[in-house]
């Protein structure tokens, strides 16, 4: 892990600051648990995640960020809803 990263008990997730406004990512990415989620809720599968949104991360990060939800669901769902409202505010 990096040094910098704060261990919050999950194997591939961490907080950084001044990463992502110090939500939980995906260790060694930037992507945000919040976007795994955010996707997830809006009709992606986690194969359509792992082959085309993120190529980058693997299934064990999706189910894990399923888990990081599950323990933290109220904290997840405002953040996407707040990432679904900025996205409907900046749409021409």
């Amino acid at each position: 892990m990096n040094a910098n990263a704060a261990s919050i008990g999950y194997r591939y997730l961490s907080r950084r600051p001044g990463v992502r406004n110090g939500q939980v990512i995906i260790e060694g990415t930037r992507v945000g648990v919040h976007d795994v989620i955010g996707l997830l809720h809006n009709g992606e599968t986690i194969d359509s995640l792992v082959t085309r949104c993120f190529p980058n991360i693997t299934r064990a990060q999706v189910y894990e960020c399923l888990a990081y939800y599950e323990d933290h669901r109220g904290e997840i769902d405002v953040l996407v809803a707040r990432q679904m409202s900025d996205t409907g505010s900046t749409a021409v």
